[in-house]
């Protein structure tokens, strides 16, 4: 089972897609030890995020087969449609990542990830519908509820948390950016003669210019902390939840539904969880337990739905040629 375009299987689509949302959870914990040894503010963070991820990407690229010869089914890309893709979602991206910072120090972290991450999967759900012509079905759909219940119980089953209004303006603007990100790689997907690995390196280089004017507003450089552990975190976070992460990210987001792939990368906070209980120190709650399992659960279910899918349009395919 696989994209007829790019060749990739889903089922190794939906594996790239869960070790992205994994590694995008640890993201946070190492954010919260930066901010532990130094001053770093969270956009000069996210701006040593990005260009570490890009350098990182680079140097894999040099290292890297050329991509007519390790994927003859991709095809060589217009320059036009290389820029557009490039500029579009590395724009994407900063107001993404930009906006939801702002959100978490506007009305704190457990409210802006509901909203953000509860209203990405919805919005996502109705533009594959509008714009791509995906159905959720049944199953679809108490699978997305199931996740989005067990996001909330996760998130909000333990101390509340004060709303104010501009957080929430600024985590649905998150939401809304994350959802144009991933409808539009999706549809680009669709289309073919992509290279997944080559437009993440685009796409952060487009990214980090973004990112830098407002980083040097806010000072790029911490003026205290440990200096060797502040670098190691850093490399970490431009490894690991950023390069790996995003560059699997839009290789498995070109062949898996749109939905699915929403409900997928609620594996991030999952893994953020776990971390904040073993890593952190932080106490494990029957709400963290309940709304672990309830996504997994739904996680779960997604990818089965998927793979079945996946076989009955082949099938049908098959069936239909004969």
């Amino acid at each position: 089972m696989s994209n007829a375009v790019s060749g990739l299987p889903v089922g190794r689509g939906l594996l790239f897609l869960t070790v992205a949302g994994a590694a995008w959870g640890t993201a946070g914990a190492v954010a919260s030890l930066v901010y532990r040894v130094s001053d770093l503010g969270p956009v000069a963070l996210s701006f040593w995020r990005c260009a570490g991820g890009f350098v990182l990407l680079l140097i894999a690229r040099s290292l890297r087969r050329s991509p007519a010869a390790s994927s003859p089914a991709v095809g060589p890309e217009p320059w036009r449609r290389k820029a557009l893709r490039a500029g579009v979602t590395g724009f994407l991206l900063a107001v993404f990542q930009t906006a939801y910072f702002a959100s978490v120090q506007a009305t704190g972290l457990a409210v802006a990830t509901v909203v953000t991450l509860g209203a990405g999967p919805v919005l996502i759900a109705l533009g594959a519908r509008l714009t791509l012509g995906e159905r959720l079905g049944a199953g679809g759909t108490v699978a997305v509820a199931g996740a989005l219940a067990g996001l909330t119980v996760l998130v909000l089953g333990s101390d509340g948390a004060q709303v104010r209004p501009s957080g929430v303006v600024w985590a649905l603007v998150s939401a809304a950016g994350y959802a144009a990100m991933t409808l539009l790689t999706r549809w680009w997907g669709r289309d073919g003669g992509t290279d997944a690995f080559a437009t993440s390196v685009r796409v952060f280089g487009v990214t980090t210019l973004c990112l830098l004017p407002l980083g040097l507003a806010e000072g790029l450089l911490p003026h205290t902390g440990d200096g060797l552990q502040f670098a190691g975190l850093l490399v970490y976070i431009a490894a690991v939840p950023t390069a790996l992460a995003y560059g699997l990210y839009f290789a498995g987001a070109a062949v898996v539904r749109s939905a699915t792939v929403s409900v997928v990368m609620l594996l991030e906070p999952v893994s953020a969880a776990v971390l904040a209980v073993t890593l952190l120190g932080e106490r494990l709650t029957a709400a963290t337990v309940v709304g672990t399992l309830m996504m997994l659960g739904a996680v779960a279910g997604l990818a089965v739905a998927e793979t079945r899918g996946a076989s009955g349009s082949r099938c049908s395919s098959i069936c239909s040629s004969t």
